[in-house]
């Protein structure tokens, strides 16, 4: 949506911050209607700035993603860009979306990774816990995008910057990948190792046994598959561009390079000086 071209529906305020979010004028849009007896507002109102949102379709994939720029209630606007349904009603939850990047993933992946059961299909707007959208993050390698400000508690929020009273250290329980010590010394043969990626030769400290493939989506057998499913990649940068989804590898083992990266300069210029071009073995 262009924001000039709808400004007799959108207020002061909300036009101040689109335009502080989106300097270009515009930004991709998505509306949610109230439901049947307002069965979504109780969902809608869970959702924030700064939330992550994935969009389904056919109930067969995950085709869309990105975070929430800004929300806000416009019954009017919504009629004007998307009309109304067969009852009458309109998208009136607004949200502009920011860092939004399209994928193909079939639901079957998303039902494994988040145990969710066969048959179970996406319908409507659904608002999922913090675990389940992290997971979804980490799987689709979104990134944190610009968001609008969430209100605090400003006295509270200004004594935080001056002070932090609590724990400074804290005992916790976590997850530990078990294959990881056996999964590196396979790789590492001894101090010294080659980054997949760019080639270089460096110390193992500065090496990570990386998945080729998202560990969150392999198979038990595959995790244990230690000769096929890992690889060294360097912590100069080579991890975190392939981790990020910025890099790839075609099946003859050229680099394919996404085109999310021409965004971001300093990732780009990286990723062009020591990954653009390169054939892998």
């Amino acid at each position: 949506m262009v924001f000039d071209e709808h400004a007799d529906l959108l207020d002061a305020p909300t036009v101040d911050q689109l335009k502080q979010l989106f300097p270009d004028g515009s930004a991709p849009m998505w509306g949610v209607v109230p439901g049947k007896k307002d069965v979504n507002v109780s969902r809608i109102k869970k959702m924030r700035a700064g939330d992550w949102v994935f969009f389904s379709g056919d109930k067969r994939r995950l085709y869309f993603g990105g975070t929430i720029a800004l929300m806000w209630r416009n019954k009017e606007l919504a009629t004007r860009l998307w009309g109304s349904d067969a009852a009458g009603n309109t998208w009136e939850y607004i949200y502009a979306l920011s860092g939004t990047r399209g994928f193909d993933i079939p639901i079957d992946e998303i039902r494994t990774l988040l145990g969710w059961n066969p048959n179970r299909h996406i319908m409507g707007i659904s608002v999922r816990d913090e675990n389940d959208s992290d997971t979804l993050q980490t799987l689709l390698t979104l990134d944190p995008a610009t968001a609008a400000a969430v209100p605090t508690d400003a006295e509270n929020d200004e004594a935080a910057v001056f002070a932090f009273d609590g724990e400074l250290e804290r005992t916790a329980q976590r997850a530990q990948r078990g294959e990881q010590t056996a999964l590196k010394k396979r790789l590492l043969q001894g101090s010294t190792g080659q980054c997949a990626l760019c080639g270089r030769s460096l110390p193992g400290t500065f090496l990570i046994a990386a998945h080729i493939k998202k560990r969150a989506l392999c198979s038990d057998g595959e995790k244990r598959d230690l000769a096929n499913i890992a690889m060294l990649a360097c912590t100069f940068g080579c991890n975190a561009v392939h981790e990020h989804g910025y890099v790839t590898v075609a099946p003859g083992g050229a680099v394919q390079v996404s085109p999310l990266a021409a965004h971001l300069p300093e990732v780009d210029a990286y990723i062009q000086q020591k990954l653009a071009g390169r054939i892998l073995p």
